[in-house]
């Protein structure tokens, strides 16, 4: 596995329906297109194709919310302990944390920012994205889709 993608936690449409970013405002599947991770637009029932284009995606924590912000800070630390296992178990040669305040929480780390981290889980590297969705109105689908661009070619090189 390249990367292995991992969001937040799952948002009530996709405890509804199984698929990983479900919600329609959410942009996760547009810009992992737009970023050349997919050669075309996945819908998310198709997530099971990831797996053919090396890609994977998990969640931070299992519990759904209608909201991250639900979700308490131990909740945040047992997903983290609980992906660092995942991680050292399917060995990706990246993880990407997608939303930065999930990475702060889940690992304890205050300081992080988007983009690669120092951080590695065994041989694999730590790269956070931004959360994809509609509500993070500080990041267009471009500017998403470039960082997303920037963790490919790190998975490439």
């Amino acid at each position: 596995m390249r990367v292995l993608f991992c969001g937040i936690n799952p948002g009530l449409m996709t405890a509804a329906t199984g698929h990983h970013f479900a919600r329609p405002g959410n942009r996760f599947w547009p810009v992992l297109h737009r970023s050349g991770f997919t050669p075309r637009l996945l819908k998310p029932a198709e997530q099971q194709e990831l797996l053919s284009y090396g890609l994977g995606i998990t969640n931070v924590v299992a519990r759904p919310t209608a909201r991250a912000d639900e979700l308490s800070p131990e909740e945040y630390r047992e997903g983290g302990r609980l992906l660092a296992l995942k991680v050292e178990r399917l060995r990706p040669r990246l993880l990407a944390v997608v939303g930065v305040t999930a990475y702060r929480a889940a690992f304890d780390d205050r300081k992080a920012r988007v983009g690669p981290q120092s951080r590695t889980i065994g041989d694999t590297r730590v790269w956070v994205l931004p959360n994809p969705s509609g509500l993070n109105a500080h990041w267009t689908a471009e500017t998403m889709a470039e960082e997303f661009r920037r963790l490919r070619e790190a998975a490439e090189s």
